[in-house]
């Protein structure tokens, strides 16, 4: 019968320590650390294979080559582009963990562990902080969005046109990348739909690929638009919940305050009767 009871209260004991270890979970920061992450590696994963895919289309259908020397080219262009994209994975690996070290500091179970005065004086700051970090990236992806904008565009584009040059017989149709600035003005080059290179490049299942990386490289973007949207929510909420319990703290000090002197008076009234008293 003891052991019985002793093995109830352990269970008892290990469902009350879950509850409360998934209480002091951040869902809301989970989610959107969740939704940032997808939206990155989406982003940096997909538009890194569209940016090689793109040299191959350049280099084998439009009969571009390399500059030699320093020169700025497309080419390098990409490569840099390549190297941000590098950098952008790791920065924001890294800032997803940090934002989910404050989710996690800032919930209750947290605060019942460390003191009030601990999360209001601390966390009041570091909120603050990524309050404003945060806006700064939701901006920068914003832009970022933008920008993977411009080549969904241009091979849009292109895919029309190999679209109406298979529908419509005899229309001579080009695309030259002097449009979009890829090239010099001094520099033609440019496919024709009475090209054999332009049929081959239609045929190929290479610019569908690229196409469609480039499409899900900008949903990637959009992706963590909202995951920095989602944690400038919960970093408000966060920072109001901080900012009460700095004043509920203030409130408590000048009660127990109050609630001491009252005592001491008291006790200073009792011994003075109990002199007369005596």
């Amino acid at each position: 019968m003891e052991e019985n009871m002793e093995e109830g209260q352990t269970q008892k004991g290990c469902f009350e320590c879950c509850i409360k270890c998934l209480g002091g979970i951040p869902y809301a920061s989970l989610i959107a650390t969740i939704l940032l992450y997808a939206g990155v590696a989406l982003f940096c994963g997909c538009g890194h294979e569209a940016l090689s895919g793109t040299v191959n289309i350049l280099q084998t259908y439009f009969e571009m080559t390399r500059s030699a020397g320093d020169v700025i080219d497309a080419f390098t262009m990409i490569d840099i582009f390549k190297y941000v994209i590098y950098g952008v994975a790791a920065a924001f690996f890294v800032y997803g963990i940090l934002l989910m070290v404050e989710g996690f500091f800032t919930t209750g179970a947290i605060k019942d562990l460390y003191g009030d005065f601990k999360i209001t004086t601390c966390g009041r700051c570091v909120s603050a902080w990524f309050i404003m970090l945060t806006y700064i990236f939701m901006l920068a992806w914003l832009g970022v969005t933008a920008f993977t904008s411009l080549p969904v565009y241009m091979y849009f584009n292109l895919w029309t046109i190999c679209r109406n040059a298979t529908v419509v017989d005899g229309a001579n149709l080009c695309l030259d990348l002097r449009q979009y600035g890829i090239v010099t003005i001094g520099e033609e080059k440019k496919v024709c739909t009475s090209s054999e290179s332009f049929i081959k490049m239609c045929d190929s299942n290479e610019l569908n690929m690229t196409f469609h990386l480039f499409i899900v490289a900008l949903a990637g973007a959009g992706a963590a638009v909202i995951a920095m949207v989602h944690y400038l929510m919960v970093l408000s909420a966060n920072w109001a919940y901080v900012k009460d319990a700095c004043r509920m703290q203030k409130y408590e000090d000048i009660k127990s305050k109050e609630e001491q002197e009252l005592h001491d008076i008291h006790s200073t009234r009792s011994k003075e009767r109990l002199n007369a008293y005596t």
